[in-house]
């Protein structure tokens, strides 16, 4: 008899597997990236030192859709890690499905400069 997970759980377990896998350090730092009903945010973390190195959030864009504002977030995310001197970065999903917000976030910011 298996149990049924609840979505939310589902993901915390898709995002341990990532992140069993998946480490940044200050040559190529974490891209990760949090999902809520309302809102978007991404962080550039240096695991080894376990410090953000820049975080990104929609609120306060002013796209008319969740994945417009997407978008511009990724576009901002990119010109600030590469104002910091950052070009390539593993992307962490966190756990999300790779559609929508999070795609729109990570093809903005691939479009912007960032290599991952």
């Amino acid at each position: 008899m298996t149990i049924k997970l609840s979505k939310t759980e589902q993901r915390i377990r898709r995002h341990r597997r990532i992140r069993a896998k998946v480490s940044g350090n200050s040559l190529r730092p974490r891209l990760s990236i949090f999902k809520s009903n309302k809102h978007l945010t991404a962080q550039l973390i240096d695991d080894t030192k376990g410090v953000t190195i820049v975080a990104v959030s929609d609120k306060g864009l002013r796209g008319k859709t969740k994945t417009l504002r997407g978008k511009e977030a990724g576009e901002s995310f990119a010109k600030l890690a590469l104002a910091k001197g950052i070009h390539v970065v593993v992307f962490d999903r966190g756990g999300f499905i790779y559609t929508g917000r999070i795609r729109a976030f990570a093809e903005a910011a691939r479009a912007a400069g960032l290599s991952f």
